[in-house]
């Protein structure tokens, strides 16, 4: 299937989009996490062939959108949400179903709530309802031992193409997903990064730029607020966002649907793709 890739100027950014399917079919707006190809090919496709649009795009500071300081973002999560919601309005065809992964599943919590008329639906993947820094005392937090390998891996020279591909997938084998997937994903973020500058390079490879932006105040308390009909998906292995984020999500938003994938961590494998694309197409029916 042939995907366009394009930019689309809104909310005072520029933000990097893919397209998969035809336009004038129902939008399903897919929040990367932070660049768009934390969302697979296989589940766009999949998307598409259901009788969608799948559109993902890169959040500010990653990928093919505005790129200003990573390490000092002017702008805070509520900013990100208003971009989706503007996204999607600029995109045509009525409200979207908004998917987020990772950081993008929370910046799609967060749309949801203060934009509720753009989305018609709302998938978030591999997330949680707080953030950054530690969890609430209830919520589950990154499993020490695993973060405590990762932090022991060297950076490595982020201007060097395999250097990074390899550090991706020395990553994913600590956190449970395929190396070699991983590999590939890290060297098209790093085509795709906008110049050599390690610091960029560093935001779009590890999302870095999230942990400094400005998330409040908090949502967590206003999730049973959320009325669109909502799926949450994550990995039975996730040692980043253990499963109980998901579980508390799950609960705390109102008839939310809880698809946990007990073959995955912490991305969405192409063998899975079939399974969530068909809990996303079937979505509030």
């Amino acid at each position: 299937m042939t995907a366009i890739t394009t930019t689309v100027d809104v909310n005072g950014a520029t933000l990097g989009i893919e397209s998969f399917g035809d336009e004038a079919a129902p939008l399903v707006l897919l929040a990367g996490g932070t660049t768009m190809l934390s969302w697979p090919n296989a589940l766009c496709e999949r998307l598409a062939a259901g009788g969608r649009r799948a559109v993902r795009y890169d959040l500010r500071d990653s990928g093919e959108s505005t790129t200003a300081d990573p390490e000092a973002p002017a702008y805070t999560l509520r900013d990100l949400a208003a971009d989706a919601a503007a996204l999607a309005g600029a995109l045509g065809g009525g409200p979207a179903h908004l998917a987020g992964i990772g950081v993008g599943g929370m910046v799609a919590q967060v749309a949801a709530l203060d934009h509720p008329a753009a989305f018609s639906a709302l998938t978030l993947a591999g997330t949680r309802a707080v953030a950054p820094g530690p969890p609430d005392d209830d919520l589950p937090d990154h499993d020490q031992a695993t973060m405590s390998r990762l932090f022991a891996h060297a950076m490595p020279d982020w201007s060097d193409r395999e250097a990074v591909a390899d550090f991706a997938a020395a990553g994913a084998k600590i956190l449970g997903d395929d190396p070699e997937t991983a590999r590939a994903v890290a060297a098209r973020i790093w085509d795709r990064t906008p110049g050599t500058a390690p610091a960029v390079q560093m935001a779009n490879q590890l999302g870095m730029v999230f942990s400094r932006l400005d998330c409040t105040p908090r949502w967590r308390e206003r999730l049973p607020g959320i009325t669109l009909p909502t799926l949450v998906v994550h990995g039975r292995h996730d040692r980043f966002f253990p499963v109980g984020n998901a579980e508390a999500m799950a609960r705390e938003i109102p008839g939310a649907r809880l698809l946990v994938l007990e073959d995955a961590a912490t991305a969405i494998p192409d063998a899975a793709a079939g399974e969530v694309a068909e809990a996303m197409l079937t979505l509030g029916l």
